[in-house]
């Protein structure tokens, strides 16, 4: 039975090398699998590789990095190979990136002096949940308040003036006073129109069309008296480098290029609130140049990202880096907001409104309605079935439309609202706290679009069927956060692939008031929320603590902030605080950052957090944490052990689960008694520390939790700790995918020409025809032309070590090896109905019918396998690797 993707059209393939085969004569078939209809798959730039060769550039002169790069180039052209260079890297990554069919990179790829190739992934511009803030004043009190910023500033004199940060970004509004005159370096190296598919443009000044950046360097350290802002640093110097155009994405090459070009200009810190989620790998390149970064002394802060909804292993880039401090999301304390009242009792309703809608207009009065069938409990309230909306023509005319959040687009709820007449649209949360949507679409919405918490609505809801309006207010109102201080619902989960700690630390990043460019926003102020905003303030608190303690090095920054962070507690989608353990350790990491905890404290502990690894190899693992007093003061801790929740459920579905490790220190069960631990002054005390996983955990969570010291000085110490309770390499990688509901067995072998796909195990009754023509599938658009050549269609549903694809002969013996990829991440999500440009739900590899050294294979029978490696999977066990072989197929050229 045919079923059919209900996503856009596929982007190009990334064909790779072919080989030869029999040349038996092909044989028609009729197609028998299942509709295409052409998926979109957002993987890599598709013709852009990194290509790396062997030898640190940190631990190479610029001579020797020179010189291996020349003979590269050399021997690349006595081979005759093709390719075209783009960017090359001397400082902080030893190599290029370069535009090559896949055939040639995988040449490339065995040459002597290569490392490896990796594709260069797409970077999505940052999404965050975004308010313009017209009337309202631009300060960052409340968030500062959260981490002690204020007291730093205004008691302990920080302000980190003499400090350079460097923002990798959107680029910085040169002309806004909260930045006057502390701009002391920048590039551009892509100008306005830059997309990931268009021609950069470089030029010398970093000025911001995006907002983005504005916002992370006013968080950073903007300082705008005049207006009363002022950010964690107000004193700090900048380094503005754009890596974004006014829209779109860019690419990894240019974020690498900017980081080494913030290297170059000597900045101390670097903030960089973009990445790419799940490739949690330390070994990928922005991640690699990261870890060089700190290495080389600069104090390296990055997002963890905004891909919480997705699930565990879900976050990715530069974030994953060693010794990169890598930062989570909590929700701000305090919310100020427009506001509408209500009848009958005139109370007041904070709102935030939505981007790509008018403005309400202070003063107007609407009835209230909602469909019908729309509750409190409706998932799709608003939303298209079958392509019908909800609403009548001119059911809604002249009223404001509450609608429910969830399953599909805010633009599409208040697009099927305003085409049934309504005046203005209600969006209510489906979750605790608030959310700053966007409506923009190619058919513009002209109705303003606000909204308000779940409590809210629910309230409006049940008040509808007795008659209620609304009426816009002026000003402003100040409400309490309703996930105040707990971790935003959108903060990706760690680990990493490797099953390393991560993320690191938290600070305030939801509703976070900043500044912004000036022709975007004439008060020069929004409200925006995200991962992104939480990391600038790490990297403003360590500013703060370069400026008190300039010889600290920039590999013991993040101990210095984790080890006096503070412990965040669970909230659940419902809006419940759960106080009995803390949230994930993979969520939040050592808690949100405490600065004056920081400055005062005076032991320091190495390792700063413990990865723990997997529980099926030692369920008890053995780990020494050194404690060093800096101070000529004899501390005495009472040491315990704290468990986190547990993250239970699926990858994609996380719950939290109560199970939890068991401890000792020193050889007391640090679970039911104290520990007293004494660090002498100016010296060290070992902590011997056994962590058993928990027996009771569900198979393949992760478990985490704390050691906490207390001293009687007032000194608070954490040091986290994160395991994975099982068999890793249990954990499936080619998964099946759920189309229409039903999870068919993927991977599959698509054939565009027939508009079809045969998934795994599926029988065809002859080799499948490949004619590798270039072919219009659509006859109403002739010049947009295919390639009739095969390719697999694989769900990765956790992160592989390497994958290696291969093309067999009609024996079944293996030709040639057609792809070599390492370090994979995984797909977003294994449902197709959830798929967008942002969240993929498989990759593609292909093969263009071509053999090594460009030769046109013959006409014959082939199949295509597709082998994994698990993630820390070892080659030589055959378990630790997944196999998929395609259905026969035929080179059936005319």
């Amino acid at each position: 039975m045919k079923k059919t993707f209900q996503t856009a059209s596929l982007l190009s393939l990334a064909l790779v090398l072919g080989a030869c085969g029999s040349n038996n004569a092909p044989q028609a078939v009729t197609p028998t699998g299942q509709s295409l209809n052409k998926l979109k798959v957002p993987t890599h730039v598709t013709d852009r590789w990194f290509v790396e060769l062997s030898g640190d550039p940190t631990a190479l002169s610029s001579q020797s990095v020179g010189a291996q790069q020349a003979a590269f180039r050399t021997q690349a052209a006595q081979l005759g190979i093709t390719y075209q260079e783009v960017m090359s890297y001397h400082t902080l990554f030893n190599g290029f990136s370069v535009k090559a069919s896949s055939a040639e990179i995988s040449r490339i790829s065995q040459m002597p002096g290569v490392l490896g190739v990796y594709p260069v992934k797409e970077i999505a511009a940052p999404v965050v949940e975004r308010n313009l803030t017209d009337a309202l004043t631009p300060d960052m009190f409340s968030a500062i308040k959260m981490t002690g910023a204020d007291i730093a500033q205004n008691e302990l004199g920080l302000t980190g003036k003499g400090i350079k940060v460097g923002v990798i970004d959107t680029g910085i509004d040169l002309e806004h006073p909260a930045f006057a005159g502390r701009v002391v370096a920048q590039y551009d190296f892509v100008g306005d129109d830059f997309d990931y598919n268009k021609p950069a443009k470089p030029d010398p000044i970093a000025d911001d069309c995006g907002g983005h950046g504005s916002h992370v360097a006013g968080i950073v350290g903007g300082n705008d008296p005049a207006k009363g802002f002022k950010g964690v640093a107000p004193e700090v110097s900048f380094g503005a480098y754009r890596v974004f155009g006014c829209e779109g994405s860019t690419t990894e090459d240019i974020m690498v290029a900017a980081m080494e070009r913030a290297y170059a200009d000597g900045m101390q810190v670097v903030n960089l609130s973009i990445g790419s989620a799940f490739e949690n790998w330390e070994a990928t390149p922005s991640a690699k140049v990261g870890s060089r970064m700190v290495k080389k002394g600069m104090v390296v802060v990055a997002s963890a990202g905004n891909s919480g909804a997705s699930g565990s292993y879900s976050m990715g880039g530069v974030t994953m880096g060693d010794n990169v401090i890598s930062v989570a999301s909590v929700s701000n304390t305090e919310i100020e907001v427009n506001s509408f009242s209500i009848t009958p009792d005139g109370s007041k309703i904070g709102y935030f409104a939505a981007t790509g809608a008018p403005e309400a207009v202070a003063g107007s009065s609407l009835p209230i309605s909602k469909n019908a069938a729309s509750s409190p409990t409706t998932t799709n309230d608003g939303c298209l079935v079958g392509g019908v909306s909800p609403y009548a023509a001119g059911s809604m005319t002249g009223k404001a439309v509450l609608i429910r959040r969830g399953s599909c687009t805010f633009y599409e709820k208040a697009k099927n609202a305003q085409d049934a007449g309504a005046s203005a649209v209600i969006l209510y949360n489906n979750t605790a706290g608030y959310i700053s949507p966007t409506v923009a679409g190619d058919s513009p919405i002209t109705i303003p679009v606000v909204s308000i918490s779940a409590a809210d609505g629910a309230k409006i809801s049940g008040l509808i069927a007795g008659g209620v309006t609304m009426t816009f207010q002026s000003g402003t109102i100040n409400i309490p956060s309703p996930t105040a201080n707990t971790l935003d619902s959108y903060s990706s989960y760690g680990m990493s692939a490797e099953l390393e700690q991560k993320p690191d630390i938290a600070a305030p990043g939801g509703n976070i008031r900043s500044a912004y460019p000036l022709t975007a926003e004439p008060t020069g102020y929004a409200t925006l929320s995200g991962t992104s905003m939480a990391s600038p303030h790490v990297a403003g608190a360590a500013a703060l603590m370069l400026q008190a303690f300039p010889n600290t090095k920039a590999k013991d920054m993040r101990g210095l902030l984790m080890n006096s962070a503070t412990l965040r507690w669970y909230r659940a989608a419902s809006g419940t605080l759960f106080t009995g353990l803390p949230d994930y350790v993979q969520r939040q990491g050592a808690g949100m950052v405490d600065i004056v905890g920081s400055y005062y404290n005076t032991v320091r502990a190495t390792p700063n957090k413990l990865s723990l690894g997997e529980s099926a190899s030692f369920a008890t693992r053995n780990k020494v944490v050194v404690l060093k007093n800096t101070y000529n003061r004899t501390e005495t801790f009472t040491a315990y052990h704290y468990p986190a929740l547990t993250v239970g459920g699926t990858t994609l579905a996380p719950t939290p689960s109560q199970a939890y490790a068991t401890m000792t220190i020193n050889g007391q069960d640090a679970d039911k008694s104290d520990v007293e631990v004494v660090v002498p002054a100016g010296g060290e005390t070992e902590l011997n520390v056994v962590i058993t996983a928990p027996a009771g955990a569900p198979d393949k969570s992760q478990y985490g939790g704390y050691i906490v010291l207390e001293s009687k000085s007032g000194q608070n110490m954490v040091i986290p700790y994160g395991g994975f309770k099982g068999d890793y390499q249990s954990i499936k990688v080619l998964g099946d995918l759920i189309i229409g509901g039903s999870a068919q067995n993927f991977p599959a072998l698509a054939d565009d020409v027939a508009d079809t796909y045969y998934t795994e195990g599926e029988t065809v009754a002859a080799p499948i025809d490949y004619t590798f023509k270039q072919v219009a599938l659509d006859p109403n658009k002739p010049t947009e032309l295919t390639l009739d050549a095969p390719y697999v269609i694989a769900q990765i549903s956790h992160q592989a070590r390497k994958l290696t694809m291969e093309l067999l002969d009609s024996n079944g013996m293996v030709v040639e090896t057609l792809r070599k990829q390492e370090y994979l991440g995984r797909n977003c999500t294994n449902n197709l109905a959830q798929a967008s440009d942002r969240c993929d739900a498989y990759n593609t590899y292909g093969w263009d019918g071509k053999l090594s050294g460009g030769k046109t294979a013959p006409n014959g029978t082939y199949q295509l396998r597709v082998k994994v490696l698990k993630a820390l999977g070892d080659e030589s066990v055959a378990s630790d690797t997944e196999v998929y072989t395609s259905q026969k197929f035929s080179v059936a050229r005319p």
